[in-house]
């Protein structure tokens, strides 16, 4: 079911104004779709990052303009890093009838038995492609870690089938593993390692 979202039409595009109507705490937006004419619109901030926060980032959403609705998700947005603030957003509108694909936040359920027996867990995947219609994309995929032991993984070839969706990530892919603490030492080591060359480089660019 879609949560309901109340949006005004933008026909002002000028900075003034938009600057004006971040004041009232509303966030400029545009909703697109295939076929569709992009609108721009507003909406009120605080009630979208409620909606994001409690429905997930994939939500359908009933975005209501002056009595007419239609079904979008949020397809992006932006944030002021200064001050945290929600700048602007994309709304993109969904047939609901068709497969999309998107990317669903994966959520590791228990505590590993090869944590508990002094292994180091690792996550190298943390969210998942799948392809659903838009009212059967999962809030969040759940993987029970409870019985995993050291020297073990689960990869995405590992997870139960679902009639609700398909996934499309490389079935060979890691999804959580539990190294012996050494393996999981040296590991670290060797991304340090690589990590600071680029560091480096980065700085050399700034200062070209």
């Amino acid at each position: 079911m879609a949560v309901t979202l109340k949006a005004e039409k933008r026909e002002d595009l000028k900075k003034s104004h938009t600057r004006l109507i971040r004041q009232q705490g509303l966030v400029p937006a545009v909703v697109y779709g295939k076929g569709k004419e992009p609108k721009t619109v507003a909406v009120n901030s605080i009630e979208l990052l409620k909606t994001v926060r409690d429905e997930g980032r994939n939500a359908i959403i009933s975005l209501t303009v002056d009595g007419d609705s239609v079904d979008v998700m949020l397809h992006d947005y932006q944030v002021e890093p200064l001050r945290d603030e929600l700048i602007h957003a994309d709304f993109y509108a969904v047939n609901m009838s068709q497969e999309i694909d998107v990317e669903v936040p994966i959520h590791l359920d228990g505590e590993a038995q090869g944590s508990k027996d002094g292994g180091v867990l690792q996550q190298p995947l943390y969210n998942l492609a799948v392809r659903a219609k838009p009212g059967n994309i999962p809030e969040e995929i759940v993987v029970d870690v409870a019985n995993l032991q050291v020297g073990e993984s689960i990869t995405v070839a590992d997870l139960p089938k679902s009639g609700d969706y398909e996934i499309t990530e490389d079935e060979g892919t890691t999804i959580v593993s539990i190294l012996t603490p050494d393996s999981g030492t040296v590991e670290e080591e060797s991304d340090e390692e690589q990590t600071e060359p680029e560091l480096v480089d980065a700085e050399k660019n700034e200062n070209e």
